[in-house]
């Protein structure tokens, strides 16, 4: 079975409790079976960490399986280098990276303005809760090799 890795970074373990004005009131948990009732044809491997090296880690991974990516890295958009350069690989050897986002940054915080990663990433979906999430994996399933 194809699979998708849905790759979310800091924080977003809380979704849910987390700010709901702002991020929903749904968890990740209702995030991974609204996707996989979205995709029953893929594996849908929904991961969160609050650790930098460990989401490093799984976007090597995707480059090196050609698995495409849903990306919603949290804050670390705003100033990881580390992380444009691992989006980098995975979209240089052909891969697709969606970077998505719950809110729209555009909208908060001036320093949300700036996506180090939207450069190196296929696309990005903002604003629109999960359905940036389905947006995405919609776009995957017509168009990622």
């Amino acid at each position: 079975m194809a699979s998708v890795l849905v790759l979310n970074g800091p924080n977003l373990g809380r979704l849910g409790t987390r700010e709901p004005d702002i991020y929903g009131a749904g968890t990740l948990d209702d995030l991974r079976a609204l996707l996989q009732e979205d995709a029953p044809e893929l594996e849908v491997d929904l991961r969160q960490t609050d650790t930098e090296g460990e989401l490093l880690g799984w976007l090597h991974e995707a480059a090196d399986s050609a698995t495409p990516v849903i990306l919603n890295a949290g804050a670390w958009t705003h100033y990881s280098y580390a992380l444009r350069d691992a989006v980098s690989l995975v979209t240089k050897a052909g891969g697709t990276v969606i970077e998505v986002h719950l809110s729209n940054p555009h909208a908060r915080e001036e320093f949300r303005h700036t996506s180090v990663i939207s450069a190196v990433s296929t696309g990005v979906v903002a604003g629109l809760g999960f359905e940036s999430y389905r947006l995405a994996l919609a776009f995957i399933r017509r168009n990622a090799r």
